[in-house]
This record gives C-alpha cells, structure tokens and sequence, in this order.
C-alpha cells in the first residue's frame, strides 16, 4: 500500500525525522494560500501520485492529450508562479517512468517551503527477504534514477543490513554517514534521522522507505526533501489508520475490488484472462502463457477455499478489463473442488454471457464432475487436461503466438 509525499512527510515529523514546512492542497486557491501562510519566498510545488520520477515527467490535457507542462514537481519563486504552476499541474494527467504511457490524474499538491542545498543525497530502507532483514542504502547521488546509479557507478551506493534482533547499531550509522562524506553536525544528524527512519520503519510494518533528495543544508542540517512510504499490506489489520491514508483514487479500481472480495488480483497489459487458485500456480500460468507466446491479462489468485460467488465474482472481474481477449482457467483442486468452479462458469455465462475464447483446465479434487458440468452444458469452451495444452489453446484461439 503507497500513501502520499505529504502524508509521508506527516510520518517523518512523528518520527522526529526533520523536513520542511508544506502544506497540502487540492486546488489553486488552497496552493496560493499556502504560499501566503509559509512564509517562503522560494517553494517547491509537487505533484502527488503515487509514482516515482515526478519531477522529471510531462503533463498532459486529459482531454485532447496536449503537451502542457514539462516536469511535475516546480519551483517558485513568486506567488505569480505558484498561481501558474498549481493551474498546470491540478487536473492533469502526469505521465512519469514509473506511470506508464496511461499517467496518472493530479488530484493533490503539497506546497513545501525552499531551502539552501549543500548536497542531494540518496537514502531508502526496505525488506531484503533473501537476508531477512532491513537493508538501507545510501548514495552521494541523490535526485538522480538509482536504477542509473546502480548500473553506471554501482561504487556510489553503500549498504547497510540490519539484524532484526539486534536492531540498528550505533557503528552502522556512523560508518554509513561517514561512508556519504559526513562529519561533524551533518554527521550527527544523519546518525539521529537513520535512527529515527529505522525506528518508523518497523513499527509502520513498511515494505520501503525512500527520500530522493536526501539533503545536506547550507547550515549542515540532514532534511528528507522527499518521503515515498510504502506499507505491507499483511499487517493491516495492526494499523486501524492505515484507511485513512489510502487513496483509492490512486488504485486500479478492479484490484480495489478484488482486494474487498478477498482475491488476489494485480492487472497486467496482456490480453489473457487468468483465474487460478493459488499464487503459485498463478506465476506458473503466466509463465507458461508467455513460453507459447501470449502475453498475461492479469494474476489472479482466487485462493484454496473460494466459493461458487467468488468464483463468479473474479470472473466479472476479468471481463471487466477492454484488453482481455479471451480466459484461461486453470484450476488443481484440494480444498477448491473443481465442480463448484465450473458451476460458477456456467452461472457467469448466464448472468453476463462469454464473448471471448475460453480454455479450461480442471485437475484435482472432484476435477471429473467438474469436467461432466462443464460437458453437459451449452457453454462454448476448450476442455484440456495440462497447462500447457491450456496455453497453447487460448493463446491459438485469440491469435497470439510466434
């Protein structure tokens, strides 16, 4: 689960970590107002989605796809350019590396005061499962790509893994402070902020934190100018506030409802629905989709335990998605019996009627009832008994392959 710059940098100034003053805004009076009540005559306005790379992609009209603006994050130095810049960027589509052609709609500002910059850094903690542990990383080159970083001077970033039993030790921040170039009241402060970065990191349950820039002021004071949070969503039930900060608006709408259905469901840019029960078997499926050469619609897990309105729920999902082509379902039943997935086909085909190929394979617990169901009705569908004849078929069917 992603949340917000502004309600990141919320979470830093809980956490003792030092940023700047900013204000939230969701229209061009609120950003102007802002400006008024910061008491800055530089401001940095930022676009917020949930997506990296902001200040270096373009807006666009939503309507006719008009270059508008170029970079989402701007720099002010009047109100007359916070007037200008809120008016570019609010109700826009923002397209950035990590958006995709698609972009994303800017619903959100956040107007931040300015500072002197010494020095841009880069810093992120995240889970490292291969070490079970947290690893933090650290670079001299911050405000630049780290996937850049990492390939063209990989010397530049310095990492620290963290025992969650032992916790972050005082020489580890020491040495990855001194690692960047730090001493003296830099030093020091970066010391207090990693520590207090670590400490937010574990009681939030965080899948990653990253502040790219990462600054040394003119003062020698540490400052998080940036805070992407992301949570891990298995730990939700420990955070009652975690609904408060979600943007739905910022969220694949069928994933959404996928998630309130309580399946598994990430959308991809194929054209082959996938219904499949077990993650697993999910990954295999689209696996063995791309080897015979289609390309996956979706992952979509329904689980061990789904029942005949699940089952029909995630195929309404599928078809909810204009690029899907035509639907694979590989089901191996154990405690998910085969019968009552292809009684909830059937129910679908009643309910919304198949207009694309469908291949199923059914295997496991009660697989031949499943396969007389599915026999003896009307429903147009290619039957088969492995994964690979599945993909093979589907993909033959909507005319994909090499």
């Amino acid at each position: 689960m992603n949340i917000h710059e502004y309600q990141g940098k919320q979470l830093f100034r809980e956490a003792g970590v030092k940023v700047l003053d900013g204000v939230h805004c969701q229209s061009v009076e609120e950003a102007l107002a802002a400006y008024d009540s910061l008491g800055s005559k530089v401001v940095a306005v930022k676009s917020q989605i949930h997506a990296g790379g902001r200040g270096k992609g373009n807006l666009y009209c939503p309507n006719d796809g008009t270059l508008l603006m170029e970079g989402g994050v701007k720099i002010a130095f009047s109100r007359e350019d916070v007037e200008e810049f809120a008016t570019g960027i609010l109700g826009h589509i923002l397209v950035t590396k990590q958006t995709g052609p698609a972009g994303k709609l800017v619903s959100n500002l956040y107007v931040e005061s300015g500072c002197a910059i010494a020095h841009e850094y880069y810093l992120a903690l995240l889970v490292d499962r291969e070490e079970k542990s947290v690893l933090i990383m650290a670079s001299t080159e911050g405000g630049m790509d780290i996937e850049e970083v990492a390939e063209n001077t990989p010397e530049a970033i310095h990492k620290v893994w963290v025992d969650p039993a032992a916790g972050l030790l005082g020489f580890q921040k020491r040495n990855l402070g001194m690692a960047l170039g730090l001493s003296g009241a830099a030093l020091k402060d970066f010391f207090r902020m990693v520590g207090s970065l670590y400490d937010l990191f574990v009681a939030n349950d965080c899948a990653m934190v990253e502040i790219n820039p990462l600054v040394r002021t003119e003062d020698d004071e540490i400052v998080a100018l940036d805070a992407k949070v992301s949570f891990d969503e298995n730990a939700e039930f420990r955070h009652k506030n975690w609904g408060d900060l979600r943007d739905l608006s910022e969220e694949e709408p069928t994933e959404t409802r996928a998630n309130e259905a309580g399946l598994s469901y990430v959308k991809l840019d194929g054209d082959i629905g996938c219904l499949v029960n077990g993650a697993g078997l999910a990954m295999a499926t689209m696996d063995v989709i791309k080897l015979y050469g289609g390309e996956p619609a979706n992952f979509l897990d329904i689980g061990g335990g789904a029942d005949e309105a699940k089952v029909q729920e995630a195929f309404e999902i599928i078809l909810e998605d204009p690029n899907v082509k035509g639907i694979l379902v590989n089901i191996f039943g154990g405690i998910q019996r085969c019968d009552i997935v292809a009684n909830a086909v059937l129910a679908v085909s009643e309910n919304m009627g198949l207009e694309v190929p469908l291949v199923i394979r059914l295997s496991g617990t009660n697989f031949e009832e499943g396969r007389a169901i599915i026999d003896a009705s009307d429903l147009e569908c290619t039957s088969v008994e492995t994964l690979a004849e599945g993909a093979e078929a589907i993909v033959g069917l909507i005319g994909g392959g090499q």
